[in-house]
């Protein structure tokens, strides 16, 4: 009787079971060198400040790349619960938060759908703190309701971004 499938089979198991710093001494080296983990026990305060227009797949950049702060993390064990993430949206970029209606008057065009949508959904669905800033609605005439469900409304991005890095969170600009 041929028992390597057998043997494969527990040995997959294993490997799927064993801890991910296990797994890690196991992996091979990059040129000889380690790759340096995050603490997969830790928890993370993290701050984004989004103020431009750019995209980046079609989707607001600073969405895009929270998004991929989620799952860079999730690679290394972290799982969402250990994040503390708020992407605070102001300037330019906060059009991205808008419900379809207001955003194709924004955009001046009557099919435009906003794309951003789903990834907000998305990231709210993962316990990230989305929020748009106050001061930018009343400039362009925004209301409430002209805002994606769940999205949270703060005062103003600057003073809420200050709040937020001197509560500990890291601010990541450059969005």
């Amino acid at each position: 009787m041929n028992f390597t499938p057998f043997i494969r089979a527990i040995g997959c198991m294993l490997m799927l079971a064993m801890p991910a710093a296990m797994a890690q001494e196991l992996a091979p080296s990059l040129s000889g060198r380690t790759l340096v983990n995050v603490d997969r026990h830790a928890h993370y305060k993290v701050v984004y400040d989004i103020h431009s227009a750019e995209t980046a797949a079609g989707i607001s950049k600073g969405l895009f790349y929270a998004r991929g702060l989620i799952e860079a993390y999730r690679k290394q064990g972290v799982t969402p619960k250990q994040l503390d993430i708020h992407l605070v949206l102001h300037g330019d970029a906060a059009k991205y938060l808008l419900i379809n209606t207001t955003y194709r008057d924004v955009v001046d065009d009557p099919f435009a759908v906003n794309l951003n949508t789903e990834v907000t959904q998305d990231l709210l669905r993962l316990g990230v703190n989305v929020e748009i800033c106050h001061s930018t609605m009343k400039s362009n005439g925004w209301t409430a309701d002209d805002v994606l469900p769940g999205v949270a409304i703060v005062h103003d991005g600057y003073t809420h971004l200050i709040q937020m890095e001197n509560k500990g969170y890291a601010y990541i600009g450059g969005f």
